[in-house]
């Protein structure tokens, strides 16, 4: 069976575009079903399901995130070697610890889900923090089949399995949502029932693992085993744990930066007098702009993915001239898709919101969201290729500075600005982490100031200058259509088809 899991040089690269397209439209499908959670069950419980949600992917993340890395590594040298044994063996051992870490985690979170609720400041959460942690008896085990046969360079399993679990996700949340709120459910059993969407995906995902290794059983008979000794099960443990620690623990630093908002947010505003479902609302509106930020961050994640190798590559050879040309096109790309993306949201913000929300209530913090685009896109991009340099462990560290940052910037901001400074706060972050991933890389290649000197601050200028023309000729086409339409047209279009209409056209035309 495994023996016949390697694959050619191009089958490598065609694998990696399989996982990498799976990869791109299963974070579209996460990130747009917060649309349709939103709208059929209201902000209060999109509220909830955001104060929740982040606290299961920390935990997954601890339990899990080290995990597939490892098992692929591990596989891979022992395939490489013809010990198939090995590689099942570690495939045993893996699902084996991260079964038991997916158990711990399940009981914690499903027992401390009142005192978690509590300290969120939504003791109604409580139900929901108990659904969604079904997920973690699942989605470990899941992870460790994944780092198998991607260890084994067969991309279309997990690719597959990344699809179906989104799919299932969404659908089953949003059966759950119409069925809930047509039998009139309250937001808590609301907010329980779109976040059990996630333990069905997660079953389905990992159902679609043990379909491809339930087909592959047959062919045990063709396996090559090697005729060395078996490494101690004891060894063969500590170095797959030394391996898989460093990378969870880089992992854990996106989570963690969202985690704050979750532990602080809520609170702040009930600090401020108001109702927990009234903080469950307004943390809600503070989330509507986030999905259209991780779309554009998710663009950025795409670029990411291809030029790490092409980086690692370059400094390998040590084409000190091949790396810098692969490197300044890919920040000044960069700039240009986070820069004109961010100016786009702040513009359209209103008639986006309306769109997408059926409501332009807190279209000012996504506009500021919006703002905070430019940097999550330049620091992702960047510590992607610090990483292809060998520096992974930058990346890390800046995104547990951006969540300290963040951190200060709520507890300063909120009582001021309440969640307009929440998302203040948030471009005060990822800026952090673009400017110490820039620093670094800056460092690390000794070019301080851009090649071309008044070239580049041409080029600077220009893009800036491009970006102001685009926002003014954008902006004033909002405001003119909206003008239009209402002396020429009124009640012709609903409010938020003719909103829907003046956001396609604008975005378009920008």
């Amino acid at each position: 069976m495994d023996a016949k899991m390697g694959k050619t040089a191009g089958g490598l690269v065609k694998g990696a575009a399989v996982l990498g397209a799976a990869a791109i439209l299963s974070k579209l499908l996460g990130t747009l079903q917060k649309i349709p959670l939103q709208n059929i069950a209201g902000d209060e419980v999109f509220g909830l399901y955001h104060a929740v949600y982040p606290l299961y992917i920390l935990i997954l993340t601890l339990a899990t995130a080290g995990v597939p890395v490892a098992v692929s590594a591990f596989v891979l040298d022992f395939a490489a070697s013809g010990d198939m044994g090995q590689a099942r063996r570690v495939l045993r051992m893996a699902v084996v610890t991260v079964g038991l870490t997916g158990v711990l985690g399940f009981a914690g979170l499903y027992a401390a889900a009142e005192t978690i609720a509590r300290v969120i400041g939504m003791p109604q959460a409580a139900l929901a923090v108990r659904s969604v942690s079904f997920a973690l008896l699942v989605s470990p085990v899941m992870a460790a089949y994944r780092g198998y046969y991607q260890g084994f360079q067969r991309m279309v399993p997990t690719a597959v399995s990344q699809v179906a679990e989104q799919t299932v996700r969404v659908a089953v949340m949003i059966a759950l949502l119409l069925w809930l709120t047509d039998r009139g459910s309250g937001a808590e059993s609301l907010a329980a029932g779109a976040a059990f969407g996630s333990v069905a995906g997660a079953v389905a995902g990992l159902g679609v693992m043990l379909i491809y290794r339930w087909r592959d059983r047959h062919q045990t008979d063709e396996v090559l085993v090697s005729r060395l000794e078996p490494e101690p099960l004891g060894r063969l443990f500590r170095r797959f744990l030394a391996y898989a620690i460093p990378v969870c623990l880089g992992a854990i630093a996106l989570p963690v930066l969202t985690i704050v908002d979750t532990l602080t947010l809520p609170r702040l505003i009930l600090a401020e007098g108001v109702t927990s479902g009234e903080a469950a609302r307004l943390f809600g509106l503070y989330n509507h702009g986030l999905p259209l930020v991780q779309l554009l961050t998710m663009v950025a994640t795409s670029l990411a993915a291809a030029i790490v190798p092409a980086i690692a590559d370059a400094k390998t050879r040590g084409d000190v001239y091949l790396l810098m040309d692969r490197i300044r096109p890919t920040l000044e790309w960069t700039w240009l898709v986070g820069l004109g993306g961010s100016v786009g949201l702040i513009v359209t913000a209103y008639p986006v919101s309306v769109m997408l929300y059926a409501d332009p209530v807190g279209w000012e913090t996504m506009a500021i969201l919006g703002a905070s685009a430019l940097f999550g896109t330049l620091q992702v991009v960047i510590g992607s290729i610090l990483q292809g340099l060998g520096e992974a462990k930058i990346p890390a560290v800046s995104m547990f500075l951006a969540a300290g940052v963040k951190l200060g910037g709520n507890l300063l901001l909120v009582p001021v600005w309440g969640i307009n400074g929440a998302a203040v706060a948030l471009i005060l972050a990822y800026g952090t982490a673009a400017a110490v991933n820039r620093f670094v890389l800056n460092r690390t290649l000794a070019f301080g100031k851009p090649a071309g000197g008044l070239a580049a601050l041409g080029r600077l200028a220009r893009s800036l200058g491009a970006a102001v023309l685009m926002g003014a000729l954008v902006f004033g086409l909002v405001w003119g259509l909206d003008e239009l339409s209402t002396r020429l047209a009124p009640g012709a279009l609903s409010y938020r088809a003719k909103h829907s209409l003046i956001s396609l056209l604008a975005v378009g035309i920008g």
